[in-house]
């Protein structure tokens, strides 16, 4: 393997570390701004939205630019995202970095994910993607708690700073290390988007939207939903995020395994199907429990929820590889956009629920989208099976 994609995949792990953290940074930072809960989760929002759409929009206007000085301009703006938010006095600076973040991180994923196949050769295209990719794994399982511990000694704002500098360090080695010369093709908006015609790709991001949704509901606020809906301290938040990262890691790992073994489309909906029950287990856990239990059972189910919730990914993408493979490097990056507005959506729908129930009915609402998700995937399959079906 060729030890220059580790750094990229470093890259990928420093800025999914930010989308992932917020989890257990929102009380502190409503604190400090004097605003609410759910006002501070359009933080979180704003960071998504900007990733969605940057991710595509930025790729296109970069495309023919040298890759070795686009991954150093978007890891050093990303630095300078951290920077104004771990100096930011007001909650309008604070959504003006994560946009800044969000942008920068969107660029740097797409134009990572091409590098690493340019470096590895298309033979080795699979693997060079799950190495950046792997980036983001990292950072649910040891970038968000990690984040959280730094954030309960030194603040939220220690961990922007934190983020900072590991964002430092890893521009000079890319630059250093990366080649001269690797270029992409350049593609217009339009042309991008076109595969979202291909037969199959529009349910197929459908379905991620409306997962992540669901599954952003709860995560967003982990913080409210074990503090005040189980009770537990906050210095639990970090061991939690920890106990999700390991689930997520064997989930990951998992997946394309089983995708081989049973089909990709069964896995995402043996995934789907169990997200649901765990929204609902999360939810009436809370309601119907003293604190004496609610609070342990949310610790225990941390760990079966990361598997179940990034059981999903690997195999949902490889689903959308399969509809349309000659254009995988366009659907991928239209599935991340899928997953970004999946957050973003998730952390407004989430943060309505706090302010007009208790943080319990968070798992309801939530529990709602995956079902919706299986019925557009039904209904995709039905349609498929009817056109294919012959004239009578």
């Amino acid at each position: 393997m060729d030890k220059r994609l580790i750094w990229l995949a470093v890259g990928s792990f420093a800025m999914s570390t930010v989308g992932f953290v917020f989890a257990s940074l929102l009380p502190s930072i409503a604190a400090d701004t004097h605003t609410t809960i759910p006002m501070a989760g359009y933080l979180m929002m704003t960071f998504s939205l900007a990733y969605a759409v940057g991710a595509p929009v930025l790729s296109a206007l970069a495309g023919e630019i040298d890759r070795r000085r686009v991954l150093t301009v978007a890891m050093l703006s990303f630095v300078a995202g951290n920077l104004i938010a771990a100096s930011s006095s007001s909650f309008s600076a604070l959504l003006a970095a994560q946009i800044v973040m969000g942008m920068s991180a969107g660029l740097f994923a797409a134009t990572a994910q091409a590098t690493a196949v340019s470096l590895a050769g298309p033979e080795h295209r699979a693997r060079a993607i799950s190495v950046v990719v792997g980036g983001t794994t990292f950072a649910v399982a040891l970038g968000a708690p990690l984040g959280a511990l730094i954030a309960t000694f030194w603040g939220w704002r220690g961990t922007f700073l934190s983020i900072a500098l590991l964002g430092i360090i890893c521009a000079a080695i890319l630059w250093v290390r990366l080649p001269h010369g690797l270029r992409g093709v350049k593609l217009t908006l339009a042309e991008r988007f076109a595969t979202v015609s291909r037969p199959g790709v529009l349910p197929a991001l459908a379905t991620t939207l409306l997962y992540l949704t669901g599954g952003f509901i709860i995560i967003s606020y982990l913080a409210p939903l074990a503090i005040d809906g189980a009770g537990l301290p906050a210095m639990a938040l970090p061991g939690m995020l920890l106990c999700f990262g390991v689930g997520a890691v064997i989930g990951n790992l998992a997946s394309g395994y089983l995708a081989d073994r049973l089909g990709a489309t069964r896995v995402v909906v043996m995934s789907l199907l169990m997200s649901f029950t765990v929204c609902l287990a999360i939810a009436f856990g809370l309601k119907l429990l003293p604190h004496e239990l609610s609070g342990p059972l949310l610790l225990g189910i941390m760990v079966p929820w990361g598997i179940v919730g990034w059981a999903f990914p690997p195999a949902q993408a490889s689903r959308i590889v399969g509809y349309a493979p000659e254009v995988a490097h366009l659907t991928l990056g239209l599935n991340a956009s899928a997953l970004y507005f999946g957050i973003a959506l998730g952390t407004v729908v989430g943060g309505r629920v706090l302010e007009f129930a208790t943080p319990s009915d968070l798992g309801l609402f939530a529990a709602i989208f995956p079902v919706m998700a299986l019925a557009v995937i039904w209904m995709s399959g039905r349609s498929r099976a009817l056109a294919a079906a012959p004239a009578e």
